[in-house]
């Protein structure tokens, strides 16, 4: 890991020269790349000219090919190629064969081209300016205590290309002049980078819109009476899943957005820079285009969460509802219960008292009939009479004992 730290060092540089920096990004999942496909694309360009191929499995590359230097990086979301020419730049060519590139493993997310002119002259300056940037979007300034003067206007010309320029003191040394042409690549693929975030954010923009419209309407017909809980509890966690998805699929994106415009950010601050001329330094044109831009992703990011949150607390919310209800559709349930048993033990004590009368009726006929031939000199009427009472007794004792076993029995 040690080594790490050490191993991409900065290019040196001697002006007049020319760099011509490629990043190539995946469409799709760039992530989670198979990135041996950039090194076997990066293998392919080092064949055509001889040149020794890396270590298996390296991440960065530094060597000669023909009349260049190529410098090799690959980063969690893309590959960089930076070819150094001496002398000036020749717009008619090019140093990344068309063939070679249509079968990159990925997209062009920037081609910038820095031309490094030896010494500041502002007349030379001023007319190199006029000549090739568009004034109203052109940023310059001194960097690094006016070592070099750094100019581009972010544009992207009918060849697809970002051009800058670094006009270095004479006196500025050739590992300087390489860092600041490293600080500009940089710049401009960090910034490239972090405005993805924005697509993302726009496209995310409407649906958000939808769900934060449908969410208000569900939250502000909670506390109506007639708003059926599980219904809407059911609708409710119908957006908490679309808002889920969302954030499974911007969180990546809104969190390296985040991550590559700090970066942008540290980056120009450390070129120090210094106004030229009155116009517009770097780090203005950044703050007045590129700023608005990294807070829109961080707005749709807050949109998100925010929704998030409020979808949570009105689910709990309705939760909470649903479960009163149920509690007092519970409590029904069991008066309801209740009132149905104290029913049942009247009508079981009314039918026991029937059953008394009942097996006495019957028992006091029968016992008439046995012992009316035994007393012929008593009435059969009084026969009865006199039977009525102990029959009613023992009946009622004979069924209060049969119900005392039966209980026993259940418990």
């Amino acid at each position: 890991m040690s080594n790490e730290l050490h191993a991409r060092p900065f290019p040196r540089l001697d002006g007049p020269c020319v760099a011509q920096f490629l990043a190539i990004k995946p469409t799709a999942d760039a992530a989670a790349r198979d990135k041996s496909k950039d090194l076997a694309h990066l293998i392919a360009l080092l064949d055509r000219f001889g040149a020794s191929h890396p270590s298996p499995g390296a991440t960065h590359y530094f060597g000669t090919l023909g009349k260049h230097d190529l410098k090799w990086e690959q980063h969690r979301e893309f590959v960089t190629y930076t070819f150094f020419s001496k002398g000036e730049y020749v717009p008619a060519e090019s140093v990344f064969p068309k063939d070679w590139l249509s079968d990159a493993p990925g997209s062009c997310m920037t081609w910038a081209v820095i031309e490094v002119f030896s010494g500041i002259d502002e007349d030379h300056v001023l007319q190199v300016l006029d000549q090739r940037f568009e004034s109203e979007s052109l940023a310059t300034s001194f960097v690094l205590d006016r070592s070099a003067l750094i100019a581009g206007d972010f544009r992207i010309n009918a060849k697809g290309q970002t051009n800058f320029v670094v006009f270095a003191d004479k006196t500025t040394g050739p590992q300087r002049i390489g860092r600041i042409v490293q600080r500009v690549c940089e710049i401009e693929i960090y910034k490239s980078m972090a405005m993805l975030g924005l697509a993302r954010a726009y496209k995310l923009s409407p649906e958000l819109g939808i769900l934060d419209r449908d969410l208000t309407r569900l939250v502000g017909n909670l506390g109506g009476a007639e708003t059926e809980a599980e219904a809407t509890l059911v609708k409710l966690l119908n957006i908490s899943a679309k808002l889920e998805a969302l954030v499974a699929q911007a969180s990546f994106r809104f969190s390296a957005t985040s991550a590559y415009s700090s970066i942008v950010t540290q980056r120009i601050e450390v070129l120090r820079e210094e106004r030229f001329h009155g116009r517009q330094t770097i780090y203005e044109f950044m703050m007045r285009r590129f700023d608005p831009a990294i807070r829109t992703v961080a707005a749709t990011d807050a949109q998100i969460s925010a929704l998030s949150g409020r979808a949570m607390r009105a689910a709990d919310l309705l939760r909470t509802r649903v479960e009163v209800e149920r509690s007092a559709q519970n409590q029904f349930l069991l008066e309801s219960m209740d009132a149905r048993a104290g029913l049942q033990l009247r009508l079981q004590q009314t039918v026991e008292g029937l059953s008394v009368v009942a097996i006495s009726y019957y028992a006091v006929n029968l016992l008439t009939y046995l012992l009316a031939p035994l007393a012929p000199f008593i009435d059969k009427p009084l026969v009865k009479a006199g039977l009525v009472i102990p029959v009613l007794a023992l009946s009622f004792l004979m069924l209060r004992r049969i119900k005392s076993k039966h209980s026993a029995h259940k418990d």
